[in-house]
């Protein structure tokens, strides 16, 4: 997935964004953080659901895994140790001196990095769509999404009432599918019945 090749925070990111967030006016701002905890999901999700203030979503599907030597499907991560939490700078600088298996990714730009977030609309489409593992979702990286080739549409009734997403045919998919973009990051697609498609201007 597109995460690869992004950069995470280190301990002295970690103490220098302390000391400068007096400094800055977007420090309360709520926004949803990609955010890596590094074999670590398990804990990071029973943390997070002690703490109210901060929502978060991990991505994940059925997979046939191994274990003590017994096949068995599970749930697990799409992407391993990915986490998206929805807080603001502030509260997230405070869970992570007592959690700071948690870090932040960033991005590079022009200018330097910067971090990584997911627009409210875009994850409140994808949050609809991924918390079913159970309709056959299909996940890819951005590169493999060409969204010029599909159209923008909403859908209206049905379990995903109400995503706005991409409607286009994906590879090794015969029928067109449903897809919601994270910019940068990844995104997944469902099938919908053609019916409840509303195409946007």
């Amino acid at each position: 997935m597109a995460v690869s090749d992004l950069k995470i925070t280190t301990q002295d990111n970690i103490r220098k964004e302390a000391t400068e967030i007096s400094g800055s006016g977007n420090n309360d701002k709520i926004c949803w953080f990609v955010m890596r905890a590094y074999k670590c999901e398990t804990k990071a999700e029973e943390r997070l659901s002690e703490d109210d203030g901060l929502e978060h979503f991990i991505p994940k599907h059925y997979a046939v895994r191994v274990y003590h030597g017994v096949k068995s499907r599970r749930l697990v991560p799409v992407i391993p140790s990915l986490v998206f939490v929805r807080a603001s700078r502030r509260q997230l600088i405070r869970f992570k001196k007592d959690n700071n298996f948690l870090q932040y990714v960033m991005r590079k730009t022009s200018s330097g990095v910067e971090y990584l977030i997911v627009p409210d609309n875009q994850m409140t489409n994808f949050i609809k769509v991924a918390s079913r593992p159970e309709e056959n979702l299909k996940y890819f990286s951005p590169e493999e999404i060409d969204i010029r080739k599909g159209t923008r549409v909403r859908i209206h009734g049905g379990i995903f009432d109400g995503v706005e997403g991409i409607f286009i045919r994906t590879e090794g998919v015969r029928d067109r599918r449903v897809v919601v973009m994270l910019e940068g990051v990844m995104a997944v697609s469902a099938k919908v019945h053609p019916d409840l498609v509303e195409v946007l201007k």
